[in-house]
């Protein structure tokens, strides 16, 4: 977790500022402490490491072991992790908690998504709806829980989108040539487009994206259109977006796609109910 070192300590530094006043008047110096981070509901961990490092780098001379591995299936009451250090393990306590509930939140909602899906074809994708900052956290909790990553950002795939079609003024001779120019360009990323009627399934096809983005559509309309895309070509990956709901997700895997991405998976995770107890070494 040392790659995130520098997003922890802006973490830390911004909790902190100028000295945590509470812990430095009323907790004396020199004094030491044992903590146990536990789980207060069930849910799939993630953050464990994050959470030792917050600890590690707040107080250097801690000593800090997860005991669950990020994806594990928490009961109430499984102990995530123990950690022995002075009185900066309650500076670092509230840092540590935010990181592992938003994490561990995020992976137990696209585990529970996933569980939705009835095809052994589908599956669930995040997208970048996430908290600025915070992307790279946010879609390793989604693996975690089972679900899949879409891109990471605007630079490792095309995704054409409704508002670039429309500055293209939908002209398909010309989105032809563009798709020719990005296959040169970037021979490596994969193309995608999204669809929002059958006319642009159709009009998409000959053109040869790697993925078909069928956004928004009614029902009857996506199970047309994947039709059609199978008919057209085995390899066009389907992808279903747009408004996904929870209880949408069973029967829309049932159509066949290759995708559903669904935004909530990442911008609506609650934080999983996460405590930390700490007493001072010695203490019963």
């Amino acid at each position: 977790m040392r790659e995130y070192d520098a997003l922890i300590k802006t973490a830390l530094k911004e909790d902190i500022g100028p000295g945590d006043v509470t812990t430095e008047v009323f907790i004396p110096r020199g004094r030491r402490f044992e903590g146990t981070m536990f789980a207060k509901a069930p849910g799939v961990l993630c953050g464990g490491a994050a959470a030792k490092r917050v600890f590690e780098l707040a107080d250097p001379g801690s000593r800090a072991r997860v005991l669950l591995k990020d994806g594990a299936r928490l009961k109430k009451g499984s102990v995530i992790l123990t950690v022995r250090g002075s009185r900066r393990l309650l500076t670092a306590e509230r840092t540590a908690l935010n990181f592992v509930q938003h994490m561990s939140g995020i992976a137990t909602r696209a585990a529970r998504f996933a569980k939705e899906i009835k095809n052994r074809r589908t599956r669930i994708y995040d997208t970048r709806k996430t908290i600025p900052g915070l992307r790279e956290l946010a879609k390793y909790a989604v693996k975690c829980g089972g679900g899949a990553n879409h891109r990471q950002g605007l630079y490792d795939a095309f995704l054409i989108k409704d508002n670039h079609l429309a500055m293209l003024k939908s002209d398909i001779a010309k989105l032809g040539e563009k798709l020719a120019y990005a296959r040169k360009r970037r021979p490596w990323l994969r193309i995608e487009i999204e669809a929002q009627d059958l006319r642009q399934v159709r009009a998409f096809l000959p053109l040869g994206f790697d993925v078909i983005m069928l956004d928004n559509m009614s029902r009857p309309d996506m199970k047309k259109a994947i039709a059609l895309i199978r008919a057209h070509s085995a390899k066009t990956e389907i992808e279903i977006s747009g408004g996904v709901r929870f209880e949408d997700l069973a029967g829309l895997s049932k159509l066949g796609a290759d995708r559903i991405s669904v935004g909530s998976i990442t911008n609506s995770a609650g934080a999983l109910d996460i405590a930390f107890d700490i007493k001072a070494i010695g203490e019963r």
